[in-house]
């Protein structure tokens, strides 16, 4: 008997590692979101992380004739990307993220992550070139 305790043991350490990486390091999805930066902070008890808030509006609303608009709320990986959304509060903004399966608290409290800024621009975008 004591000669299937080791790789048991062996085995149940890699199925362990494998479910962790799968919860919390597997890229479920990647993309681009785009709508106003509403705001933008680093907050945590422990761990200080970048977290926002990007308004999209002009999603059908359940009643006709009414648009509604969707909050993409993100945490955003490394200062570099920080220091650019720190200065556009209330800009339209093109973001490219990640989407894990679940938050850690060191990667931020939301499971969208953003690994880049595409673009900044002004916050009255109509679908034509602001001028």
């Amino acid at each position: 008997m004591k000669k299937f305790i080791g790789p048991v043991a062996i085995l149940l350490v890699i199925l362990l590692a494998g479910v962790f990486w799968w919860r919390y390091y597997f890229v479920f999805a990647e993309g681009v979101k785009a709508g106003n930066l509403n705001y933008f902070e680093k907050k945590g008890f422990l761990f200080k992380t970048w977290e926002g808030r990007l308004v999209q509006d002009g999603f059908q609303s359940p009643n006709p004739g009414a648009l509604q608009s969707n909050e993409f709320r993100f945490s955003a990986k490394g200062d570099s990307i920080a220091m650019i959304l720190e200065r556009s509060g209330g800009k339209f903004v093109e973001l490219r993220y990640k989407e894990y399966l679940n938050p850690i608290p060191w990667r931020g409290a939301s499971e969208y992550v953003v690994t880049g800024v595409l673009e900044v621009g002004d916050s009255n975008r109509s679908g034509l070139p602001v001028q």
